[in-house]
């Protein structure tokens, strides 16, 4: 099952958070009040809400500030007016864009997005346009230096759907929605530990970009998760290897 990883696409993707530390935790919190609200706060029978607090960990937010979030959350306080949509374009060079948002107007937060398509050179598209492209996968992502066998043969043991290595030793593991708890808890418990881990929308299919057409793409994600309604992008984009270390 070894293969081509996808791993330098998530390190391009999560580079330069640390700047925007701030809006990145308000928009966490916002997650963990909705999936508290929506699910309850026992974390064990709401695998929603797990999935955003592993998402805060990654961030290194506080530990008092997840549970006061949850807290607001599981007493139906905060969030009650936010819907969940996804927005569809076409970024530089033909890149598929889906961009999950929570909001509570609709209209400034299509009208944000647009924008910063049209500046991009791209194009905010209609619902379907490039979903389609997109699967829900369960990503767990190992730094170079681990034993791939062990970590294949606990994967699969568990329920990975793929485990593939890049040409650096770089391990990602791939999983159904539904299975990618227990997997990523049983190769944490087993003393792997991730480098990332995420329940996301993955491509299908990657279009290669060069490097002029990458610099633009990382500029539409920089702008779009400016955006303080947007929770997530997701873009089916092969960055080259010499692209800019800030990235988005």
């Amino acid at each position: 099952m070894a293969g081509h990883s996808k791993w330098n696409n998530i390190k391009h993707r999560k580079a330069g958070q640390d700047a925007k530390r701030a809006k990145i935790f308000t928009k966490i919190i916002r997650e963990l009040t909705v999936a508290a609200r929506e699910g309850g706060g026992i974390i064990e029978d709401n695998p929603a809400l797990r999935t955003v607090i592993d998402k805060a960990k990654a961030t290194r937010m506080p530990k008092d500030t997840i549970e006061r979030a949850i807290a607001r959350g599981a007493r139906g306080l905060g969030g009650a007016a936010l819907a969940r949509l996804t927005y569809e374009g076409y970024g530089p060079g033909g890149v598929a864009v889906l961009v999950e948002t929570m909001t509570d107007n609709r209209n400034r937060t299509v009208a944000e997005i647009r924008h910063a398509f049209t500046k991009a050179g791209g194009n905010l598209g209609a619902d379907g346009s490039v979903a389609y492209l997109f699967d829900k996968k369960g990503q767990i992502q190992f730094e170079p230096g681990l034993d791939e066998d062990r970590v294949m043969e606990i994967a699969i043991e568990y329920g990975a759907e793929d485990v593939m290595t890049d040409e650096a030793g770089s391990i990602e593991v791939i999983t159904a929605p539904e299975d990618y708890l227990r997997v990523k808890d049983a190769l944490t418990t087993l003393g792997f530990e991730p480098a990332a881990a995420e329940c996301a929308m993955t491509a299908r299919v990657f279009s290669d970009l060069d490097l002029e057409t990458a610099e633009k793409v990382l500029h539409l994600i920089d702008s779009l998760e400016d955006i303080d309604d947007v929770t997530n992008v997701f873009i089916n984009a092969n960055f080259p290897d010499d692209l800019r270390s800030g990235g988005e």
